[in-house]
């Protein structure tokens, strides 16, 4: 499975929109130029954020976009899914026709690591993720919240 630069950018624009939303609407050119991410592309991205939820766009002058939900009620998935990113490890896209139009002898492994990437991606908030970046900023430790299920987590905390 390999995450492309679609929902790469669109976390990270996302996370861009969380951290500087407090003060009105984010416009995507500042998006754009403080993320190196292409203005036109944001664009694309943002028109589909837009449409299932996750932003509100403000016109006119001092317009821009906010987050329309809380960002501790948005998940990486949730942002990944909108931009229409596949989230499958499997080589027949959940199929099951992977081998000669039948289910190859790993899709069950390939599946169960879906579920797992999904589980995890949807238990990252984006609050986090922009309380991670606040605190780098800082200089402070990089205190990682231990998304794993609790019969296999230790009971050290994880800085990054």
């Amino acid at each position: 499975m390999r995450l492309t630069t679609k929902g790469r950018f669109a976390v990270t624009a996302m996370i861009d929109v969380a951290m500087h939303g407090e003060h009105g609407p984010v416009t995507l050119s500042a998006v754009s130029e403080r993320q190196k991410i292409s203005l036109s592309y944001l664009e694309q991205l943002f028109a589909k954020l837009r449409r299932h939820g996750l932003v509100e766009s403000v016109r006119g002058p001092g317009g821009g976009y906010n987050l329309a939900r809380g960002a501790e009620t948005v998940s990486v998935a949730d942002v990944i899914l909108a931009v229409d990113e596949p989230i499958d490890a499997t080589q027949c896209g959940g199929l099951e026709n992977c081998l000669n139009d039948h289910r190859c002898m790993t899709h069950e492994l390939w599946s169960g690591l879906n579920a797992h990437i999904f589980s995890y991606l949807r238990s990252v908030t984006l609050a986090e993720l922009v309380s991670q970046q606040e605190s780098r900023a800082k200089g402070e430790p990089v205190v990682v919240r231990d998304h794993r299920p609790p019969s296999s987590r230790s009971t050290e905390p994880v800085t990054a």
